[in-house]
């Protein structure tokens, strides 16, 4: 989802000498593959934007899968873009590194103040790495071999290229498909996990690939005037939440479902919030653009145009 974003926002900015692969033509989990790719491709630039992702249900099932595959990806291709000569890099991180009970909104200083969410803790602890992994490049290689990688934290993201698979995507594609079917079905009641009390935060991709390339962009002197060696991200989020309950409704909304809703209090319901302080990015001249229910439409109408 969000690398075909980038690829779309770097084309509508006329970037025509674009490198990219699907999860099929390159396992980014093997060395080998990606040691070759880098030495025959040998880009300048880098966007990491892989991962293995899911919501509480995939995260909860499959711990080890999350945090193997995750840091080898991320090892993988920071290193040997490193040994290829790229000096430019952008890790895409995830705003579960922060601690559980973090002031809302949680700022970049927050890392590595207080305990992870259990849920999605191996998730958030392979982007910890990656995020120290490029500042440790930066400390030691950054004068010497002119590196500088960065790393961005976008809060929860949906659009266009989601995973809806019914068990393992996250909350807003997994509620979309959840609704249409039930629309479909006639089915007249529609049960979501948790309480629906818990706040989340959304952010459209395609918003989140104009921060990506912004960021890339950023002259060094910028980035390194709100940065410091040792906290070098970056939030990216939207500035407002809605719980679970409201986000529930307003996809019923979109989706054109018209039966209750009811909520499993005996299921988990993940971090109590999770809001983004995004000011830093901010303050530098980005800004988000397209509101939930306007982005929410959009992504329902792809889904249908897939089903």
């Amino acid at each position: 989802m969000v690398g075909s974003a980038i690829v779309r926002e770097l084309a509508r900015k006329g970037y025509t000498n674009l490198v990219y692969r699907t999860h099929q033509e390159l396992d980014l989990t093997n060395q080998a593959a990606v040691q070759h790719f880098f030495e025959s491709e040998k880009p300048d630039q880098v966007y990491l934007a892989a991962a293995i992702v899911g919501g509480i249900h995939a995260n909860n099932t499959y711990p080890a899968e999350f945090i193997y595959d995750n840091l080898m990806v991320q090892n993988n291709v920071i290193h040997q873009a490193f040994r290829s000569g790229v000096k430019k890099l952008l890790f895409l991180g995830s705003s579960c590194i922060y601690p559980k009970l973090a002031s809302q909104p949680m700022a970049e200083d927050a890392l590595l103040t207080g305990k992870l969410e259990p849920t999605n803790e191996p998730y958030a602890i392979a982007k910890i790495a990656g995020i120290k992994m490029c500042e440790s490049y930066n400390r030691q290689y950054g004068e010497s071999h002119g590196v500088d990688y960065r790393s961005v934290m976008p809060t929860n993201l949906y659009g266009p290229g989601d995973n809806y698979h019914p068990e393992n995507s996250h909350v807003i594609p997994a509620l979309v498909r959840r609704f249409h079917e039930a629309k479909r079905h006639n089915q007249s009641k529609v049960v979501i996990w948790g309480t629906g009390t818990p706040r989340r935060e959304f952010l459209y991709v395609d918003d989140m690939a104009k921060a990506c390339v912004f960021v890339m962009n950023l002259p060094k002197v910028q980035y390194d005037q709100v940065t410091s060696p040792m906290q070098q991200h970056l939030n990216v989020g939207f500035g407002s939440d809605v719980t679970i309950a409201e986000l529930a409704h307003l996809i019923a909304k979109v989706t054109g479902y018209a039966g209750e809703i009811e909520f499993d209090s005996t299921k988990p319901d993940g971090a109590p919030r999770k809001l983004m302080n995004s000011s830093t990015l901010q303050k530098l001249g980005w800004q988000p653009h397209v509101d939930l229910e306007s982005g929410l439409s959009m992504t329902y109408q792809e889904f249908v145009q897939l089903s």
